[in-house]
C-alpha cells in the first residue's frame, strides 16, 4: 500500500474517536485525581511532631489516606507561626494554625482566625474553646522545667535555687513574646512571686546564669540532654515525647516563695485562618484532628492529655503524665488580661534582662 494514496476508512476513524475519547478520559481523570488529592497546609508550635512515631505525622498519614489531601507541615515557636500569619494576611498561605496561649488569643483578636464551628465542638468542653468559634483546643499540656539527669542528682528544689552561681551559663529559658513556653515562664514568675514586680527582679537576677535567647522551646531539651545546658523550660508534653531520644531529660516543677510547685495550663489552640486558600481542606484537618479516634490516641502517642470529654485514656503514657503533675497546683491565668498587658510585660522582660 502506499501511504501517500491512503484513505482513512471507517474503522479506522472509529479507532480515532476511541484513542481520543480515552485520551480525554484519561486527562479527565487525572484532573479530578489532582482535584481529590488537594492540599492543606498547617503552621504549628512545636511539640506535636515531636518522637517516634509523633502524633502529628500519624495523623496526617491517617487524614490523607481517608481524604487525598496532602498535609504541609510548617513548624516554629508560638509567636513565630503567628507572626507569619500576621505577615501574611495579604496573601494568606496557612489554612490552619495551632499555637499556645497567648498568642492564640492575640491571633483570633487580631482577625486572623475565621470562625468555625469543629464537628466535635459538643464533645470539648466550653471552657476549651473560644465562645466566638475561632480556635478550640487540640491537646492539654502543661508548662514545666527540664534538668539534665545525668549531671545532677537532684533538680533544682526552687525557684531561687536557679539563682546559685553553678548554673552560669548552663540554664537557658525560651524568649516571652516568641515562644508561647517562654512567655509562661514570665507569667509564672510574676504569680509565684506574687506580683510584676517581685517577678520581673527575679527574671532579673536569673539573667546572670541565662545563656541567652532562644525563640523555640523544643531544642533546648537536645542541648540539655547533651549536658550543655543543666536546665531550661519546656512542657510536659513535648518533653516526655522527647525522653525516647533524649534519655537524660528529668522533669521537675520548682517551687515560689510559698513553698508550692506550681504550673501553667498551655493547651496547643487550632483555629482555621482567615483567607485560608484551602479553607474546605483546612475544616475537614480540624475536625479529623478532633474525631474520637484520633483523639483516642492523643496520649499514648502525643504524651499530651486529649480534649474530648468522651474519652478517658488508661494506658500507661497517661499515667506517666498524672505521675509527673501529683502535687503540681496548676494556675490559670485570665488570658484576656494577659493578652491585654502583653506588650508591656515583653518590653518590660528585655528591659530587665538586657536581651
Amino acid at each position: 500500500m502506499n501511504p501517500s494514496n491512503y484513505q482513512p476508512g471507517k474503522g479506522d476513524t472509529m479507532r480515532a474517536k476511541s484513542m481520543i475519547a480515552a485520551a480525554w478520559l484519561g486527562l479527565t481523570m487525572l484532573a479530578g485525581a489532582a482535584q481529590a488529592q488537594g492540599v492543606v497546609t498547617i503552621y504549628s508550635a512545636d511539640g506535636l511532631h515531636d518522637g517516634s512515631p509523633n502524633w502529628y505525622q500519624t495523623q496526617f498519614d491517617a487524614f490523607t489516606k481517608a481524604t487525598g489531601i496532602k498535609v504541609q507541615y510548617v513548624e516554629g515557636g508560638s509567636g513565630v507561626v503567628v507572626d507569619r500569619v500576621e505577615k501574611e494576611k495579604a496573601n494568606p498561605q496557612a489554612d490552619v494554625l495551632v499555637t499556645l496561649p497567648p498568642f492564640i488569643m492575640k491571633a483570633a483578636a487580631d482577625g486572623m482566625l475565621a470562625p468555625y464551628t469543629p464537628q466535635a465542638a459538643s464533645a470539648i468542653p466550653a471552657a476549651s474553646r473560644d465562645p466566638q468559634n475561632r480556635y478550640t483546643a487540640l491537646v492539654n499540656n502543661y508548662l514545666c522545667f527540664i534538668y539534665d539527669g545525668a549531671a545532677l542528682s537532684t533538680p533544682p528544689a526552687t525557684f531561687d535555687d536557679l539563682l546559685d552561681p553553678k548554673f552560669k551559663n548552663k540554664i537557658q529559658y525560651s524568649t516571652p513574646g516568641q515562644a508561647g513556653d517562654g512567655t509562661a515562664v514570665m507569667l509564672l514568675a510574676i504569680h509565684a512571686f506574687g506580683g510584676t514586680d517581685a517577678g520581673f527582679e527575679f527574671l532579673h537576677k536569673l539573667q546572670a546564669n541565662n545563656l541567652g535567647p532562644s525563640s523555640s522551646t523544643g531544642r533546648l531539651a537536645g542541648l540539655v540532654n547533651k549536658g550543655e545546658l543543666f536546665v531550661a523550660n519546656g512542657d510536659v508534653q513535648m518533653n516526655i515525647s522527647q525522653m525516647g531520644q533524649d534519655p537524660n531529660l528529668r522533669i521537675f516543677f520548682p517551687a515560689g516563695p510559698d513553698g508550692k510547685p506550681w504550673t501553667v495550663p498551655l493547651p496547643y489552640y487550632m483555629g482555621l485562618v482567615q483567607g485560608a486558600p484551602h479553607a474546605d481542606a483546612g475544616k475537614k484537618l480540624i475536625d479529623f484532628l478532633l474525631t474520637k479516634e484520633a483523639q483516642s490516641t492523643v496520649s499514648e502517642v502525643a504524651q499530651g492529655i486529649p480534649v474530648r470529654s468522651d474519652v478517658h485514656p488508661t494506658d500507661a503514657s497517661y499515667q506517666r503524665i498524672e505521675a509527673t503533675m501529683k502535687g503540681v497546683d496548676v494556675w490559670n491565668p485570665d488570658w484576656s488580661d494577659v493578652l491585654a498587658n502583653l506588650q508591656a510585660y515583653v518590653a518590660r522582660w528585655h528591659s530587665v534582662t538586657g536581651s
